[in-house]
């Protein structure tokens, strides 16, 4: 009953001394020389994994790691000094943010299931605030006497300065006879918790101003597959929009650019569009301006309140709506003259911020910029040992059927591009996107001499209008539209026609796996990491999963297919382990034992399949690994074994 053991101490961070771990010139340090970065450079977990920056500017906050030695540290910028930090291990760490200047939040995750509940393994998250004054980690929410609750996180954890305090309000979960969320609020100045609100059934989420009053709540019936949202206004609940929703489901994004809003991203005319709901009335104005120009808001570190947004095209482009911020954000842009970069964290005032950085000046690191000096001091690089990244261009091709693919190239170094070895690396998802950001994996693949073609198919999240264009294409165009991309970059003489192989992972490994059964020919070899083979068993298990909660996910799934459910016979033409018989190349399977995405069962069965039919094919078993490589040790693994592979069955000279 319960987690294992083992799962359970996954997610405690140890604390101690760290003196011997942590050299910090190191980290405020100078990039070192260029030389040829090994596969193991690329294949363990990055050097520096998480920047924190803490809200007076003061502080950073980052995970250290040297092979599989990881630590957190938190230093204390100037003057150069180690303030404090912990051994992190095997721990699953996910995201590093400062509550205030003195508590450190630290996400984490682990595979199992919570202590003291039965089911299906899920990967679970759970929030530790870190004391740098005592050294002390605390997990919430904790143990209740009024509600049983779970050492288990369900949502964003929204940070309020409230008078003097530091309080967090963060959906966990409860349990009556069976899971459901509750909103905590606990006080980090006199560390006292309190549930302020339990949801029912169909609860997805609440909204909490800056004066730690809950606003909105948002609620998903199931059952009439209906959206609803809840205003609070003078201590009663109000019912204020209200939608059908079987798949594209709105959803609060924050506070709107003033107080009296709340941004929310819902739909018209079936195109997305992020819409302010006023707080007084309960409804929905028209579009925000600019909104259909953005895919993630940004929002005041202070107020909380929309600045600005994020727009994803071949990189991400910062969006402010202030001059003064929009001044302030091409300054720091123009400080790295070509170069990409990314911001990560910034100080409260945002004067200060850490950047990624990736361009042939310096490599690929992290920056921190100062605006009240004019200077931005090197923080350290992303990857030990790794200079500069290979050249990845931006491409366009023609599908079959006309429609233009967008797709990134990457391209050895020191070859002319003619006739090259490829390895097409299609993304997961599939509703997601390539773009021009560094990529570790198709970067560790030119490293070893191939060209890496990462088409954005149809069904892509690149516009929603080319994402609705792969509904119903899952195992056909979409599947097509890789191919067609080997076929112009042969017509072009970048690359060798009889040396292509494909590599992916989820949705990729599904289309590695269907390139080699359902377009043969194209392919010489296939690698497969967590990939789908038998739709109608996976549909199976989501449906088994999901039996007492929402079914979004389902119905997503079926309109990818094009299927109606499980059972639907169409599946079969879009199975790979169906069509065996087509397979003529060797196949690689990768997966991990903890995967709770794909279930690692999905390359089991397609390994006994391939073996009963004398096909060649190996299966690598990734042990406590998930679905997102999470580790370093089986981040390699996967990586030394798909290259070996590769080079037996494709070699790149």
């Amino acid at each position: 009953m319960g987690v294992c053991s083992r799962t359970r101490r996954a997610a405690v961070l140890s604390v101690g001394a760290l003196w011997a771990v942590i050299l910090i010139p190191a980290m405020l340090g100078c990039i070192q020389p260029a030389r040829a970065a090994p596969l193991e450079t690329y294949g363990r977990l990055p050097y520096l994994e998480d920047i924190a920056l803490s809200p007076d500017g003061s502080k950073l906050a980052f995970v250290r790691t040297n092979e599989s030695a990881r630590v957190l540290a938190v230093i204390q910028i100037s003057p150069n000094k180690l303030l404090g930090g912990s051994q992190v291990g095997e721990t699953k760490l996910r995201h590093l943010r400062w509550a205030d200047n003195e508590h450190l939040l630290i996400t984490t995750s682990a595979t199992g299931m919570p202590w003291g509940l039965r089911g299906t393994d899920t990967e679970w998250t759970q929030v530790h605030v870190f004391d740098i004054r005592t050294m002390k980690l605390k997990t919430y929410p904790e143990e209740d006497s009024d509600v049983r609750v779970l050492n288990a996180v369900a949502g964003p954890v929204q940070v309020r300065h409230i008078g003097n305090d530091t309080v967090l309000f963060i959906t966990g979960i409860y349990v009556q006879d069976r899971t459901r969320l509750a909103l905590f609020k606990v006080n980090l100045t006199t560390h006292h918790q309190r549930v302020l609100r339990l949801g029912s059934d169909a609860t997805d989420g609440w909204l909490v101003d800056d004066a730690g009053e809950i606003v909105t709540e948002e609620n998903y019936y199931e059952k009439d597959q209906r959206w609803q949202m809840k205003i609070r206004r003078d201590g009663h609940w109000f019912e204020a929009e209200s939608t059908r929703s079987p798949i594209d489901v709105p959803h609060v994004l924050g506070f709107g650019p003033t107080g009296d809003s709340v941004l929310v991203s819902t739909f018209d005319k079936g195109e997305p569009v992020w819409e302010l709901l006023s707080l007084q009335d309960g409804k929905l104005g028209s579009p925000l301006e600019s909104g259909d120009d953005l895919d993630v808001p940004f929002e005041d570190p202070i107020t909380h309140r929309m600045i600005g947004g994020i727009r994803i095209d071949d990189q991400a482009k910062y969006v402010f709506f202030s001059p003064a911020l929009k001044s302030r954000w091409s300054s720091v842009v123009n400080a790295f003259a070509d170069e990409r970069v990314d911001l990560v964290p910034c100080s409260a005032d945002m004067m200060q911020f850490v950047v990624r950085v990736d361009g042939p000046a310096n490599g690929y690191r992290y920056s921190l910029v100062n605006m009240n000096t004019a200077r931005a001091v090197p923080v350290g690089s992303v990857y030990d040992g790794l200079k500069e990244a290979f050249e990845t261009r931006r491409i366009t091709y023609q599908a079959a059927d006309g429609l233009q693919i967008p797709a990134y190239l990457t391209l050895p170094a020191g070859r002319p591009a003619a006739k090259l070895p490829l390895v097409v690396l299609p993304h997961g998802g599939p509703a997601v996107r390539d773009t021009l950001d560094f990529d570790w994996w198709a970067q560790a693949i030119a490293s070893q001499g191939y060209a890496v073609l990462k088409p954005n198919y149809r069904g892509s999240l690149t516009t929603h209008s080319f994402m609705a264009a792969g509904f119903g294409e899952w195992g056909r165009k979409m599947q097509t539209d890789l191919s067609d991309g080997v076929r112009y970059l042969a017509k072009e003489g970048i690359i060798d026609p009889a040396r292509v192989c494909i590599v992916g992972a989820s949705y990729g490994g599904y289309a590695a796996l269907a390139g080699v059964t359902l377009d043969p020919g194209v392919y010489r070899c296939a690698v497969s990491v967590a990939g789908l083979s038998d739709l109608k068993r996976m549909l199976q298990w989501v449906n088994e999963r999901d039996r007492l909660g929402a079914h979004v996910s389902g119905r997503y799934w079926d309109r990818f297919m094009g299927v109606q459910g499980a059972n639907d016979p169409a599946l079969d033409a879009i199975s790979p382990i169906k069509h065996i018989d087509k397979v003529n190349v060797p196949v690689l399977l990768v997966h991990g034992k903890d995967d709770t995405v794909v279930p690692y069962e999905q390359s089991e069965i397609m390994l006994k399949a391939l073996t009963r039919a004398n096909k060649k094919v190996e299966l690598v078993t990734m042990k406590k690994e998930d679905h997102w490589l999470s580790r370093g040790e089986t981040r390699l693994q996967m990586l030394q074994s798909s290259m070996a592979f590769l080079k037996a069955n494709n070699p790149p000279d």
